[in-house]
């Protein structure tokens, strides 16, 4: 099933959970107003017991944020940024769909990822100052330590300049380990 991106999804949650119909959420909200984002989170979450989950909604959506989908295309994605990293990130792409065009760009958690037969296998991230890539398995970065010695490794992501010169094989390595950990 699909996350419905909508704030007002989790309404009935946080109605059945917390004891109280939205309209009483939303005065509490009205008389939060002066507070920041992260004062309103943690009072939610301080005094009313919320989870993260449910006060990002509620704070958000009294913020005026009705979703939190951002973009619906790569292009949406891309337009915020500078031609270099348009280039980059299309590359990296192309890359693995060069070699598996079975493979679908979606928009998930508002970045660009691939699936294949529906499961989710690989995506990027634009920073300030480099691109994060991920193979969707965090196992595949230990499997391919070898290939990224050069690289700035993290938990689950690897770190890439902005202007990175694409290393196709890496990124068809990390696809292949993925896909093959899903069979």
């Amino acid at each position: 099933m699909a996350h419905n991106p909508d704030r007002e999804s989790y309404f009935p949650k946080i109605e059945k959970r917390y004891g109280q119909p939205m309209k009483y959420w939303f005065q509490i909200m009205k008389d939060l107003e002066d507070l920041k984002y992260p004062e309103q989170v943690a009072f939610l979450k301080e005094e009313h017991g919320f989870s993260q989950a449910h006060a990002n909604a509620l704070v958000m959506y009294s913020r005026g944020s009705k979703s939190s989908k951002r973009f619906e295309t790569l292009n949406d994605y891309l337009k915020e940024h500078d031609a270099v990293k348009k280039k980059t990130i299309k590359a990296i792409f192309k890359a693995i769909q060069s070699k598996y065009p079975k493979t679908e760009l979606v928009i998930a958690w508002n970045q660009p990822m691939l699936k294949y037969n529906g499961n989710y296998i690989f995506g990027a991230s634009i920073l300030k100052n480099h691109i994060l890539i991920a193979p969707w398995e965090p196992k595949v970065l230990k499997t391919l330590e070898n290939k990224l010695k050069d690289y700035k490794v993290l938990k689950k992501t690897v770190q890439v300049p902005v202007d990175w010169k694409v290393d196709e094989k890496l990124l068809q390595s990390m696809a292949a380990e993925v896909i093959k950990q899903l069979k």
